[in-house]
């Protein structure tokens, strides 16, 4: 269980949405100014960084796993996300990556969407989360 307080997703947000693009390998190579607002990084701190800069330690491995096989299959993935803002702090995050794809419809990186979780899909994903990390072990 957390000890530190997680931030008032519903609030704090104030219906933004936060976006960010990976390359092929998840790293950062944009971040939007809302991104920057809810992690508490700046944009310099975010570009060139592995997108898991933000990764909760909450978050089971299975999770990015199937992520990781969706976009690269090239399909869509949506799911909630349990991330770590530079403060220490946490929030929850309804999120759906698509690849990104050139004119030969090669896939050149990824692109996120997200936006604040609701309380009935948080605490339905931490019990199937925690379920997932108690197999990890």
């Amino acid at each position: 269980m957390d000890t530190v307080v997680p931030i008032d997703e519903e609030y704090f947000f104030d219906d933004m949405v936060i976006i960010s693009q990976t390359d092929l390998k998840g790293e950062i190579i944009y971040a939007n100014r809302a991104f920057c607002e809810i992690s508490g990084y700046q944009v310099s701190e975010l570009v060139g960084q592995p997108h898991n800069i933000i990764r909760h330690p909450d978050m089971p491995r299975a999770a990015f796993e199937k992520m990781w096989d969706t976009i690269k299959g090239g399909q869509v993935w949506n799911g909630l996300v349990k991330n770590l803002r530079k403060d220490g702090r946490y929030y929850w995050v309804d999120t759906e990556i698509l690849p990104v794809r050139d004119d030969d419809e090669r896939i050149t990186g990824y692109i996120a969407a997200r936006k604040a979780a609701s309380r009935k899909d948080i605490q339905e994903a931490q019990e199937t989360y925690n379920k997932m990390l108690d197999a990890e072990i």
